[in-house]
């Protein structure tokens, strides 16, 4: 096995809800003021409070004031009591406050379960309360601690995932040492030293599902036929879902790849897990076990879970990926650019198959005027295609042969070595910014640059070896069809074809080796 690499993906500094660096918005801030008494010495430091964070705030150039929020002469127990309070809470999750500043924790909130409770709901909005009194951002390392002390206080619970923990697996993670729970990773298993191995009969099972989604089956033809020869799930049911299924096909360990740290825990008391949008760093091993799937198949799937989510018609409208016929979602109208579907027709009293224009069904004539053809006359039409092609095979394999040859980007993995060199480069400059405690967003940026850029270069690799792959199935057929076939194969035009655009008086056969043929 290849020798595993480790690449750092930075976390990326963010204050307050999420606003895109090339927007450029000023930090929408607001502070909380208290007073507990209604007496005239209180009154003025609550009035002093109210001045003093109105002026504070309204002086940084790059914050935006939205008020401050105060209650005066109400106890700080229970937040139920303070309007204010109440009121500042419900617009920062209304999306309406990036930061909070308030004079210290007991203005804040003298009970230790309220606050924390806050605090809690604030940060997983990616809002800080900064506290002046104590010097201390809900946000940062200190915050945890503020979090952990608060939290111990609130009650006695193991610390299962305290800083220790987290930097353990952390350090971990940057040895490229994965800890997954293979337990319903279905395909794997560990063994004695607790490394990821191939478990071979759960493993034929994944190699059928990255094998029938390539053959054109969708999610629910593939979850059928497991169904029905009784294959259990990594849970171990025979109940499979279609998320199972996407899952599966999009988790890059079964090319033998890892991506460390894809959720992490908000805090350790409720033990919720959120996706990780760049909050803390995550880590991409590379060859961090033994693939399943080879990366030229997976990238491959990753293009066609791609195409399918983006069938549109003509008018931008959303479709639906259907592989019920061969010639579902392959046939499209020349007028509008929408799909046709396979729909039964009454015609006095006697029933046949034919296929119309989705536009003309749904929106009627005046929209689309789109011509209805027989089923029985586009597989005619589709076989004398594939005819023309069995004709013509001595002139087309010289063709094909050529095309084999041209299909493939010799710089490309010249290309991939260049970015791996430079993206460690980066990150041995980012760990030495980082470790001195200075900002590396833009090194951070520049990592993500290069990945971006070489997931591209694979993508577009498994693009030309989808091709050269599909250039060879018709060479082969082609080898083996000596003679022209009499009837319409419904596996034969799987294989074969790739649309087929219907015009007025005549159609065009798009094969997918990319040679095209046009039936009158």
């Amino acid at each position: 096995m290849m020798n595993s690499k480790v690449i750092v993906i930075p976390a990326k500094k963010k204050q307050g809800n999420t606003i895109k660096e090339s927007e450029k918005k000023k930090l929408r801030v607001a502070a909380y003021a208290r007073v507990s008494t209604d007496s005239e010495e209180q009154a003025t430091s609550y009035d002093t409070q109210v001045e003093h964070y109105t002026e504070y705030i309204k002086r940084n150039p790059d914050w935006e004031f939205v008020g401050v929020f105060a209650d005066e002469g109400v106890s700080g127990t229970y937040t139920k009591k303070r309007d204010g309070f109440n009121k500042m809470i419900e617009e920062a999750m209304a999306g309406n406050i990036d930061y909070i500043i308030t004079k210290s924790i007991s203005r804040f909130a003298r009970n230790t379960l309220d606050c924390l409770k806050y605090i809690r709901k604030l940060k997983e909005n990616n809002i800080p309360v900064y506290f002046e009194k104590e010097n201390i951002n809900t946000m940062d390392a200190k915050g945890e601690v503020l979090l952990t002390i608060m939290a111990s206080l609130a009650q006695q619970e193991s610390q299962s995932l305290s800083q220790n923990v987290k930097l353990g697996f952390q350090y971990r993670f940057q040895q490229g040492q994965i800890q997954i729970n293979h337990n319903r990773f279905l395909g794997y298993t560990k063994d004695e030293n607790g490394k990821l191995i191939i478990f071979p009969e759960e493993a034929k099972v994944i190699k059928r599902i990255y094998r029938e989604y390539l053959e054109g089956a969708s999610l629910r033809d593939i979850k059928e036929g497991l169904e029905k020869v009784g294959i259990t799930n990594g849970a171990g049911n025979k109940k499979w879902h279609i998320s199972n299924l996407n899952q599966i096909l999009t988790n890059e360990k079964y090319m033998g790849d890892a991506l460390l740290q894809k959720t992490y825990t908000v805090d350790f008391l409720n033990k919720k897990r959120v996706e990780n949008d760049g909050i803390v760093p995550q880590y991409y091993v590379e060859n961090s076990h033994e693939a399943i799937i080879p990366k030229e198949i997976f990238m491959r799937v990753q293009e066609e879970l791609t195409r399918r989510a983006n069938m549109v018609s003509g008018k931008g409208k959303r479709r639906i990926y259907s592989n019920k016929y061969a010639l579902s979602s392959i046939v499209y109208c020349s007028k509008c650019g929408d799909i046709y579907r396979r729909i039964m027709w009454n015609n006095r009293g006697k029933k046949y198959p034919v296929w119309r224009c989705c536009t003309r069904v749904t929106q009627g004539p005046k929209t689309c005027d789109a011509r209805t053809i027989k089923e029985t006359g586009l597989q005619e039409a589709v076989v004398e295609a594939i005819n023309q092609l069995i004709t013509e095979r001595s002139k087309l394999k010289v063709i094909i042969k050529r095309n084999i040859e041209t299909v493939i980007i010799g710089t490309a993995n010249e290309k991939i070595e260049e970015i791996d060199e430079e993206m460690l480069k980066v990150q041995e400059e980012l760990l030495k910014v980082a470790n001195a405690k200075e900002d590396y967003t833009d090194l951070a940026n520049q990592v993500e640059k290069l990945r971006n850029e070489k997931e591209k270069i694979l993508l577009k690799m498994a693009e030309e070896k989808n091709s050269q792959n599909r250039l060879k199935e018709l060479e082969n057929f082609l080898d083996h069809q000596d003679f022209e076939i009499e009837s319409y194969d419904e596996e034969l035009v799987r294989k074969l074809v790739e649309k087929i655009i219907l015009y007025e008086e005549n159609l065009k056969v798009v094969f997918k080796s990319g040679l095209e043929v046009q039936i009158d």
